[in-house]
Formats: C-alpha cells, sequence, structure tokens
C-alpha cells in the first residue's frame, strides 16, 4: 500500500508541469473562430498545447455516417481540438471522415494524430501515402507506430525498417511528431523505449491508463515513469476499460445490464483519476454526440482529485482489477 501511494503522489506531483497558464492541470481556455476551446496541457518536448479530452477515431469509423458527423462537429463545438484516427480503423473510414467532415474546414485548429500497424517499411510507406489521401491533408501532426503487442514484434518491426522509414517521411514533412501506441503489454512499450534510447526518435506514447491498471500488468508502474523521463507526450486510452470496465458481461459476472463499474464508481470519478495523472490527453471513444457532449462536460468540471481520493478509488477495485478478466484487451505474451 505505501510503495503505490508513493508512487501515484510523485506521478501526479509531475502533473503541474503540464500546463502553462491557468490551473495546475491545464492551460487556461481560449477561444477560436469556433468558440470556447477546452483546457490544454503540454504535449511532452514538442512544445505543442493540446486540448486534454481528445475524440477516438475508432468510433467514427463504425458508427453511422451521420452519428459520426455529429461526433465530430458535438467535438468542435465543445472546444475538443485533438482528433485521434488509424488507417486500420474500419478500413480506413475513420479517416474518410475526417476528411470530409473535419479537415477541408477545420485543419488550421485542429491536432491530426494517425496510426500505422505496418509490419515493413513499404506497408508503412503505403499506409502513411493513404492516410493522407483520405484526411485530405499535406501532412499530419502525430504519426504513430500502431498496436505494438509484444518485445517480439517490436524488434520484428525495427528489422523491417518500420522506424529507418519513419525518420526519413519526418524529415520529408509527411508528419511532425512521431510515436507509438499499444494496449496488450507494458513490456513492448518498455522494450521499445529500450531500443530507441540512444536515438530517442518518439514524441508521444499511446496507452491504456486507468483506476485499475496499476493493479494487474501495468502500464502507469512500468512505462509511465520511462516516458516521463524521456519527456514524452501521455496518450491516455481505455479510462474505462475500453467502454465497460469490467470486460465482457459474461465473463465478469454482471448484476446490472449498467455497462459502467456496476455499483463501484461513476464515469466521472474514472476519468478524473485520468486527467489527475500526467496525462496530457485523455482519448475517448463515442460513437454518437450525446456521449461526445458528456465528456466534454467531464473535462470542464475536472478538478485534481487528492491522494486520499485517488487511493480510495483504486483500492475500491483492486480486488476486482486483480482477477484478470476486468481488463481483458491485455496479454501477458512476453
Amino acid at each position: 500500500m505505501t510503495n503505490r501511494r508513493t508512487f501515484l503522489k510523485s506521478l501526479a506531483g509531475v502533473t503541474a508541469g503540464l500546463s502553462m497558464t491557468g490551473n495546475a492541470f491545464g492551460k487556461s481556455e481560449t477561444n477560436d473562430r469556433l468558440g470556447e476551446v477546452l483546457p490544454k496541457r503540454k504535449l511532452g518536448r514538442t512544445g505543442e498545447y493540446v486540448t486534454m479530452l481528445g475524440t477516438g477515431g475508432y468510433h467514427i469509423g463504425w458508427t453511422t455516417e451521420r452519428d459520426a458527423q455529429e461526433v465530430i462537429e458535438a467535438a468542435l463545438e465543445g472546444g475538443v481540438r485533438f482528433f485521434d484516427t488509424a488507417e486500420s480503423y474500419s478500413a480506413g473510414r475513420s479517416e474518410e471522415r475526417y476528411g470530409k467532415y473535419l479537415t477541408p474546414k477545420y485543419r488550421d485548429l485542429i491536432f491530426l494524430m494517425t496510426k500505422t500497424t505496418g509490419p515493413d517499411a513499404k506497408t508503412v510507406q503505403e499506409h502513411l501515402e493513404g492516410s493522407l489521401k483520405r484526411l485530405k491533408v499535406d501532412q499530419i501532426d502525430l504519426y504513430q507506430v500502431h498496436s505494438i503487442r509484444t518485445p517480439k514484434d517490436v524488434d520484428n518491426r525495427i528489422e523491417a525498417g518500420v522506424l529507418e522509414y519513419l525518420m526519413k517521411a519526418k524529415e520529408q514533412g509527411k508528419f511532425k511528431y512521431l510515436g507509438f501506441t499499444g494496449h496488450q503489454n507494458p513490456f513492448a512499450h518498455t522494450h521499445i523505449l529500450d531500443r530507441t534510447q540512444e536515438s530517442d526518435i518518439f514524441d508521444t506514447v499511446l496507452m491504456p491508463v486507468n483506476v485499475l491498471d496499476q493493479t494487474y500488468f501495468s502500464f502507469i508502474k512500468n512505462v509511465l515513469p520511462k516516458a516521463l523521463d524521456r519527456n514524452m507526450g501521455i496518450l491516455s486510452i481505455k479510462s474505462l476499460a475500453d467502454g465497460r470496465f469490467f470486460a465482457r458481461k459474461e465473463q465478469a459476472n454482471w448484476t446490472s445490464d449498467d455497462p459502467v463499474i456496476p455499483n463501484y464508481m461513476s464515469i466521472k470519478d474514472a476519468m478524473h483519476f485520468v486527467w489527475s495523472l500526467p496525462v496530457t490527453v485523455l482519448i475517448s471513444g463515442n460513437e454518437n454526440a450525446t456521449y461526445m457532449r458528456e465528456k466534454i462536460a467531464l473535462a470542464r468540471s475536472f478538478s485534481k482529485l487528492s491522494e486520499n481520493e485517488r487511493m480510495a478509488l483504486v483500492d475500491k477495485v483492486k480486488d476486482i482489477a486483480k482477477t484478470g478478466k476486468v481488463e481483458y484487451f491485455k496479454n501477458e505474451a512476453v
């Protein structure tokens, strides 16, 4: 208990460094031509300031065309200026919808991120060129090596020239910043950080950050300190454990049809816990505008949780987290 409490306390202390002005957890809200922008946080060493809430592109791809458009519009109206997607989301449909409803009118206002699952340099090049076309942009703000799974997967991609090609593409101006992502295995993340210790090419890391994580196969414990030492921007996913928090209903023995942490905590508690850590952006997937607006309201209502409040939430779910069924997306293969 003492180690966990000290660890969370030290991480929360770092969060103050994310801000530029305003309160300790975000740059003061400003206006642009669309209206009031959500508080912004510093994206690691890039020098960029981006909104603390980001729109997840996975849902943009699979929901209906109308809902996708409405989510994008609700996000912009609510002050979100960070947009996530990937070439793999619905076979490029997510990027196409951004290229239709987002970038033509609002490219100057947003920070745009996409990703590649390519296992080799040739495939990554094809993905990058395809993304630029679908998004209808000349340059992507952040491009990421997507969904690394194991240390071996990392080695295979490096040996196949993925990083070498990406450095050339960055020099050519096809994207500004480089990052990597994954949700299965924290030791894939630590391995790619170790493999790039000397070159130090990565500006950001995307990974699960939630109240359950540190109990089981933890990204917070194993990856976050290393990334912060490298002054990387931290992008959070799975803040609600893939929208259900208790894995699949049949695995978790739910007694309620409520898909969010039945009888344990609120969405507000779960998201405010994440924002109380040194996370730049919490990326949230929403399949309709109502859900998007709910997350925007939670961002606007955010205030720092105290150490005791954070630990109370961790303790509340620790027994459930230990089962390993909750974060079903994690994989212990090394």
